[in-house]
């Protein structure tokens, strides 16, 4: 009969209190433990190892059920974890063949169906019985050969609370309770590209559905809630924005539909001649978007603030090469002026880093909805050309002049905009732009510790110069031309010795 003191029943009503119990054993397990997983198939038993393994790793790792493999292991800091599943096995001297029989005496070992280990029981194992009990289920621990292990893993369970439990990090425990909480814990998941933000992106994959999560994390610059406010105002208009599937908005994470993989960047890579047409309905969009009234409480910049953003090309790009900040003010009054002259028209809402890792190709659907927009958070209020600068002016990849030209006159025709007015405010767009863009990739190694973006620095001074070859921005030109050194070799690598290490 077991010692009362050596038994602990927890009662579990939902997967994520057996998540949380599997991290709180995690914290007391130590190697040359055994736990002998018992309960009906669908009890819970994998689900519980899961967030075992997983608190006990540290880290977000993919923990598939050993059903065929029987064996799964892992390596952690202060040990082995393996983890078996010996409901196919054919007879107990298979334990043997499988190692297991040494990993009792050097890893941490999670069992389940233990009865088919026969003569292999530890003698010192502990065992964890998951039964059902309503729309839960209970767990009884038995731990007669640990003194003060029951104790121990109730006090944990009390402290850790229902959220608790962490250990893989704050962020992890938490990301892995929304899942629970929204019924993707089982589900597989692996990092999407990211950005210049401290916003990162996971794609899950759970049976044959698909989603993904938005983690970004309060207090870093970006609100989700911005996020689901554009959203919204986007899928109002007939856009393609991805929905919303679940939020948290307290730590900052989303679950979004997944828009899938045909960014534009990459059909116009496989495809040049579809680069034309991709750019065309990118356009269209942003007549839709232009024509609309816009949500309440966007940021409206005067041209005084545009040119203030545009320093940063002086404040950290100069600044790295130079030393100094001359000619900061001359720029600034010029960029002033030029934006007043011929970019301080009637405001439209933009989306600001619109371009072709931000849109996809969704041929199933019709119209406008066929480009799927992602990273448009930031939308704010300002000048109809600025997106279709980041479009046809993308840092990251060349656009044809061609491509350019047929989507500005297509843009003008379908908007019924002037070709003559327009000219000088894309050329006064594209120029604040590419100064902004060269600050900040200066600074994103600088600051950052991110030296990639240094790469794309002469296509944007590329950009830079054929805007500011306009007729209408001489002075802006002579005034760049003097301020600003040009990105050669030679100062790509000054900036670059000079990058934070993170």
């Amino acid at each position: 009969m077991s010692d009362p003191g050596s038994v602990l029943v927890l009662d579990l009503p939902d997967e994520s209190a057996t998540a949380r119990l599997g991290r709180c054993l995690a914290r007391l397990l130590r190697p040359g433990d055994t736990l002998l997983l018992e309960g009906e198939i669908g009890a819970g038993k994998s689900h519980l190892a899961r967030s075992l393994i997983r608190q006990r790793l540290g880290r977000m790792e993919d923990v598939p059920s050993p059903t065929f493999t029987l064996v799964q292991t892992y390596e952690a800091e202060d040990g082995d974890i393996w983890h078996a599943d010996l409901y196919r096995l054919s007879q107990p001297d298979e334990i043997a063949e499988l190692g297991l029989e040494e990993a009792f005496a050097t890893a941490i070992c999670l069992v389940e169906w233990p009865q088919r280990l026969g003569r292999y029981v530890p003698a010192d194992a502990m065992t964890l019985r998951l039964e059902r009990k309503g729309e839960g289920r209970t767990a009884t621990i038995l731990a007669p050969t640990r003194p003060g292990f029951a104790a121990a893993l109730r006090a944990v369970w009390d402290d850790a609370g229902p959220g608790g439990g962490r250990g893989m990090t704050d962020r992890a425990a938490l990301a892995l309770d929304f899942l629970q909480t929204h019924g993707w814990a089982d589900a597989r998941r692996w990092p999407l590209a990211g950005d210049a933000s401290d916003r990162s992106y996971q794609r899950l994959a759970l049976g044959d559905r698909r989603a993904v999560l938005m983690d970004a994390p309060p207090g870093k610059g970006d609100d989700p809630a911005d996020f689901i406010k554009i959203a919204e105002f986007l899928g109002r208009l007939g856009l393609s924005p991805p929905a919303i599937l679940a939020r948290d908005l307290k730590h900052g994470f989303l679950l979004l539909e997944d828009l899938g993989d045909d960014l534009f960047a990459r059909l116009i890579e496989q495809e040049p001649a579809r680069e034309a047409p991709l750019c065309r309905a990118a356009a269209d969009v942003l007549i839709r978007l232009h024509q609309a009234a816009p949500p309440p409480g966007l940021p409206d910049l005067t041209a005084a603030d545009w040119a203030e953003a545009a320093m940063f090309c002086v404040d950290f790009y100069r600044h790295a090469l130079t030393g100094d900040h001359a000619g900061r003010d001359a720029l600034r009054a010029e960029m002033e002026h030029i934006l007043t002259a011929h970019a301080d028209g009637p405001r439209v809402v933009i989306l600001r880093d619109y371009h072709a890792e931000n849109l996809l190709w969704l041929p199933d659907r019709e119209g406008v909805r066929r480009v799927g927009l992602l990273d448009f958070q930031l939308a704010q209020m300002g000048q109809p050309g600025y997106d279709l600068v980041s479009l046809l002016q993308d840092a990251r990849r060349d656009v044809s002049e061609a491509t350019e030209a047929a989507t500005i006159r297509h843009f003008l025709e379908r908007s019924g905009r002037s070709e003559q007015s327009f000219s000088a405010a894309y050329a006064a767009l594209g120029a604040q732009r590419a100064l902004r863009i060269i600050g900040i990739f200066a600074r994103l190694c600088l600051v950052g510790g991110k030296d990639r973006y240094l790469a794309f620095l002469p296509r944007v001074w590329s950009q830079l110069q054929r805007n500011l070859g306009h007729p209408a921005l001489s002075d802006l030109a002579r005034i760049v031309n003097e301020t600003l050194p040009a990105p050669d070799a030679g100062a790509i690598e000054r900036i670059r010795l000079q990058c934070r290490r993170t």
